[in-house]
């Protein structure tokens, strides 16, 4: 995968594999710090420290489909490539956090992606779960964090009977999260 967003989505693909019934994505640009973050947190069934510790072996998975799962040491990989790192903390019974650490300017890191696609992707394709989606910048000169929040529980209670798939929904799902990630990223200049 060549972007973060896409992996964000495989990462959440996980959690709700694993039973979560609220999974958040946290992306955070932070150019004073020169690190960009991203977070996937669920409430799923969670994994015992020894699972905890294999996840990153490209030889391990849960999946029934295929012997090796690539995606999380892939991304292990590029970020440590680029000056970061990811750790994964997980409780049986409580859940799964996995967050990941880039050095926002190295040469190497690969796009941020399109969010937009990835959270409308994750909410119409499951949207019996609630998804919160937190995306923040902190510019270079110090302003004050600026921040977008997408929670799809007010989202699925003003639709009522009318379905998610509708073309105008779906549209205006979009061009909302497209609008307030554009909105901080301007803020910020990023």
């Amino acid at each position: 995968m060549r972007e973060i967003a896409l992996h964000l989505l495989d990462i959440a693909e996980n959690s709700v594999t694993a039973n979560a019934k609220n999974i958040t994505l946290t992306v955070c640009e932070d150019l004073q710090g020169d690190q960009l973050s991203a977070s996937v947190i669920d409430d799923g069934k969670g994994m015992s420290a020894e699972m905890v510790a294999s996840v990153v072996d490209p030889f391990v998975t849960s999946r029934t489909t295929r012997k090796v799962g690539l995606g999380i040491p892939f991304f292990k990989a590029a970020a440590e490539a680029c000056n970061g790192k990811l750790v994964i903390n997980s409780e049986i019974g409580k859940g799964t956090r996995l967050d990941v650490e880039f050095q926002h300017s190295h040469i190497d890191r690969m796009p941020l992606g399109d969010l937009s696609s990835t959270m409308l992707t994750l909410f119409v394709s499951y949207p019996q779960i609630r998804w919160l989606f937190d995306y923040s910048t902190i510019s270079a000169d110090g302003k004050p964090e600026e921040k977008f929040v997408f929670d799809t529980q007010p989202v699925m209670a003003e639709l009522g009977d009318i379905s998610l798939t509708e073309p105008a929904v779906l549209t205006f799902i979009r061009e909302y999260i497209e609008s307030g990630v554009a909105r901080v990223r301007a803020t910020s200049n990023c």
